[in-house]
């Protein structure tokens, strides 16, 4: 029987915004599936919903293939990454409903293997996909000092990225840098003493930030709002849930400019005209998770929800 390690976040509400009505028929892609949990609610509460599961990971994919083994042949698996899917959509049928779920699974951090976690002893790897690309060490190795500290505070917001680079590739060329662990003990050394007695463990952020550049989070997510909108069914709606900052800004920026809106990048400067509207924002501001979500399902806490619909008067 089917062990689920992840629970998915914000579910109830990923439904109410994107589910269409219990008697239609929709299409319905999971961008992220991940173990599943939110494919598995959607096709559970609409009898008549048919979906297309993506995922990068293989290993986790399995893991979904599992739990979501009894709606076959309601759901498709398509192992790919997300930004590739959409560039090239591959079916005839336009999607009615797509959701991202963004950040790393549970999954990851326990059982993957692939270094996500820095109380493992494992391969500092991070890669979801381990065939392809570089690892965490690779660029640790590869980069320079200065390229490194400003991957560290661009995609992990770390403050003290000047300190943890240097201590990361010291640690590395005298062959003190193989696990995750070891990473996680050598950014600990590498900032003062009461940073290391803060609520997030010190290399928190120092890992976000290398995992999201071992996969390119950022560059796949811009690249892959832009395509799932495209292919989108006018009247379909586009939901995303992320959980730091860096994403919920480009979610936000991008579903504003759909809606019509723009953003000055320079408060001293005017807003540039909007553009005509291709969507209606569902989520004015961010849904986010309720306290006894949190409590039961702590990972929720820094969850946002954002929707979008596509004007069903667009021009194909």
């Amino acid at each position: 029987m089917y062990e689920a390690v992840h629970r998915p976040v914000l579910a109830a509400e990923a439904l109410r915004l994107l589910a269409p009505d219990a008697q239609r028929e929709a299409l319905f892609i999971d961008a992220t599936t991940g173990e599943g949990g939110h494919t598995e609610l959607f096709l559970s509460s609409r009898p008549r919903l048919t979906a297309v599961a993506l995922d990068a990971d293989r290993r986790i994919q399995e893991k979904a293939k599992e739990r979501l083994a009894r709606f076959l042949p309601r759901v498709t698996f398509v192992r790919a990454w997300f930004d590739d899917f959409f560039a090239d959509y591959p079916l005839e049928r336009r999607p009615d409903i797509i959701l991202f779920d963004l950040g790393i699974s549970v999954f990851h951090y326990e059982r993957s293997g692939g270094g996500f976690s820095f109380a493992k002893d494992e391969p500092l790897d991070m890669r979801l996909n381990p065939s392809s690309g570089k690892s965490a060490a690779d660029l640790i190795s590869g980069l320079s000092e200065r390229e490194l500290a400003d991957l560290i505070f661009r995609y992990g917001e770390e403050r003290y990225s000047r300190s943890i680079a240097p201590a990361l590739q010291a640690a590395f060329r005298s062959g003190r840098l193989k696990t995750a662990r070891e990473a996680a003990e050598v950014v600990a050394q590498a900032v003062p003493p009461a940073y290391r007695r803060g609520r997030l463990h010190p290399a928190t952020k120092s890992f976000q930030a290398l995992r999201m550049a071992v996969n390119d989070e950022p560059g796949r997510l811009a690249r892959a709002l832009n395509g799932a909108f495209s292919v989108l069914n006018p009247g379909g709606v586009l939901g995303v849930i992320s959980f730091h900052s860096l994403e919920d800004r480009a979610v936000k920026r991008f579903m504003k400019a759909k809606a019509g809106e723009r953003h000055s990048v320079n408060k001293y400067r005017p807003r540039p005209q909007a553009a005509a509207a291709e969507g209606e924002l569902l989520t004015p501001k961010p849904v986010t998770a309720g306290a006894a979500e949190i409590k039961e399902n702590p990972p929720s806490r820094s969850a946002k929800l954002r929707a979008i619909r596509k004007k069903k008067n667009e021009v194909e």
